[in-house]
C-alpha cells in the first residue's frame, strides 16, 4: 500500500479539485438506493467476476454450475465480463459468458508460483484458441505485489501475444506503474489500470476528481493505445482508509458518479466487483470483504 499512498501524496491537487458527481446531502436515503438502481439498470460496460461464494478461496475448485449461475445474474447489467484467472474453474468464466453473448476480458493469474503460471498461461492461450477471449489480460498488479521482475513479466506477455496473435493482450495493475514502466506500454495492445481513490485514502467528496487524475497520468504516457480501466470501486463496509471511509452511502455515489463519468467521457470501466467475497478479509481485512454490488447470497445490496 506504500507506494500508493505515495502516489496519493503526489497527485494532492485531486484533493484541493472542485467537487463533481451527485451530491449525497441532496438526496435522501431511498431516493440515492432508487438511483443507485436505475443507474445499475442503465447497464454497464464490464464487471469483475467474483468467483466465491463463503467458505470458498483461490485454490479451491468451482462448479460449472456455480460460475453459470452467477453469471445469469449479472447478464442483465453488462456487457463485459472480467476473469481473473484460467484453471480451477474460472476457464468456465469466459465459456459461459460466451454463451450469453457477453464478451470477455480473460485473466492469467500470475504469482512467484512459476508452476502455476505455466498451468495459467497455457490455459489462456487455449482459451484464446477456442475463440472465448475477446481481450487477454497476462496477470494482474503483479509488479505492485513484486511477484515477478519486469523481464519475466514481458516474457508472459510477449508468449502470448505471439501464440494468439488476432487477441489484443495487455496487463492489468496500477495507475503508476505504467509510467514507473514505459516498457509496458511498448508491450502491450491495450492498457488496463486499476485506479482506487479508497486505497489511496481520498475522501469520497474528491474520489472522481482523483479517480480523473489517474486516468489522466496513463492517458498521458500510453501513446494513444487503448486505455481500459480494469478496476474500480468502493466498499460498503469495513475499515477507514485516512479520509476513505467504507459506508453504504459513500459505495452508492462512487458507484453512481463512475457510471456517469465513463459514459461521459466514454471511457471502458470494469467495476470491482459483482458479488462480495468473504475470504478477501484475509488480505485486506474486514474492507476486502465488501466491494460487491451484491452481498454475498447474491442479493442486491440496495
Amino acid at each position: 500500500m506504500s507506494f500508493r499512498k505515495e502516489q496519493f501524496l503526489k497527485s494532492k491537487r485531486a484533493q484541493h479539485a472542485q467537487s463533481d458527481g451527485i451530491v449525497i446531502s441532496n438526496y435522501n436515503k431511498v431516493d440515492l438506493q432508487l438511483l443507485w438502481k436505475d443507474t445499475l439498470k442503465d447497464g454497464l460496460h464490464g464487471i469483475c467476476f467474483s468467483m466465491y461464494e463463503d467458505g470458498q478461496e483461490p485454490g479451491d475448485h468451482i462448479s460449472r454450475e456455480q460460475v453459470a449461475r452467477r453469471i445469469k445474474i449479472l447478464k442483465p447489467y453488462t456487457k463485459w465480463i472480467r476473469s481473473f484467472s484460467c484453471i480451477e474453474g474460472n476457464e468456465f468464466v469466459p465459456e459461459i459468458a460466451q454463451e450469453h453473448n457477453l464478451k470477455t476480458l480473460v485473466g492469467a493469474w500470475l504469482s512467484d508460483d512459476l508452476e502455476k503460471n505455466e498451468q495459467e498461461i497455457e490455459a489462456l492461450i487455449l482459451l484464446a484458441q477456442r475463440g472465448l477471449v475477446d481481450i487477454a489480460a497476462v496477470g494482474n498488479e503483479v509488479l505492485y505485489r513484486n511477484d515477478l521482475t519486469l523481464n519475466q513479466l514481458l516474457d508472459y506477455i510477449k508468449r502470448v501475444k505471439k501464440a494468439v496473435p488476432e487477441v489484443p493482450v495487455g496487463y492489468v495493475d496500477a495507475y503508476y506503474e505504467f509510467a514507473r514502466h514505459p516498457e509496458l506500454v511498448e508491450n502491450s495492445d491495450v492498457i488496463l489500470a486499476n485506479c482506487y481513490p479508497f486505497w489511496e485514502g481520498t475522501s469520497i467528496d474528491y474520489s472522481l476528481g482523483h479517480m480523473n487524475d489517474m486516468y489522466h497520468q496513463v492517458l498521458n504516457v500510453c501513446h494513444n493505445k487503448r486505455i481500459i480501466i480494469t478496476e474500480t470501486g468502493w466498499p460498503s463496509k469495513g475499515e477507514s482508509l485516512g479520509d476513505a471511509h467504507s459506508t453504504e452511502l459513500n459505495a452508492i455515489k462512487y458507484f453512481i458518479d463512475t457510471q456517469k463519468w465513463s459514459q461521459k467521457n466514454d471511457i471502458d470501466v470494469f467495476y470491482f466487483s459483482s458479488f462480495d467475497e468473504s475470504w478477501k478479509k484475509g488480505d485486506e481485512g474486514e474492507v476486502g470483504a465488501y466491494w460487491g454490488l451484491w452481498d454475498k447470497n447474491e442479493k442486491l445490496k440496495f
